[in-house]
């Protein structure tokens, strides 16, 4: 694909709000690496399976991507995730409650593919809001 922009659009689209994971060779490289909250993923197929324990946990996430900028092959864009935790798939009981974070993201693409991704993924504010992580009382 040689446009990035659309390439990351399309790529939370089709594979995070849809779960489409038919189509991941048309996104990502075999080696593909991402390097998260949880520490790196190395592969194609790690991902997929993070992708599909993560839409075990929220079925309803979905993800709007903004604020893309592109050039050569760095590409960073912010995402705005909201879902409702039903899943006991992230390690810990399902909660039943909603979510919503912001994340900030960079991605290094190789063949118009994504080969490598960065991000500050809003984990802890998600956590808070499940109520996982308890709000500290002011002192």
């Amino acid at each position: 694909m040689s446009d990035p922009k659309e390439l990351i659009r399309r790529m939370f689209d089709e594979v995070i709000n849809q779960g489409r994971m038919d189509n991941l060779d048309e996104f990502f490289v075999e080696d593909f690496v991402d390097h998260g909250p949880m520490g790196d993923m190395h592969g194609r197929d790690t991902f997929r399976q993070m992708v599909e324990q993560w839409r075990a946990a929220v079925p309803d996430v979905h993800c709007t991507v903004d604020n893309i900028i592109a050039e050569g092959d760095i590409v960073g864009w912010t995402v705005h995730t909201t879902g409702t935790h039903t899943g006991d798939q992230l390690g810990f009981p399902a909660t039943g409650k909603r979510f919503e974070t912001v994340s900030a993201n960079i991605g290094r693409l190789r063949d118009g593919k994504a080969a490598e991704h960065w991000a500050e993924q809003g984990m802890f504010p998600m956590l808070v809001q499940l109520g996982v992580i308890p709000v500290p009382a002011p002192a």
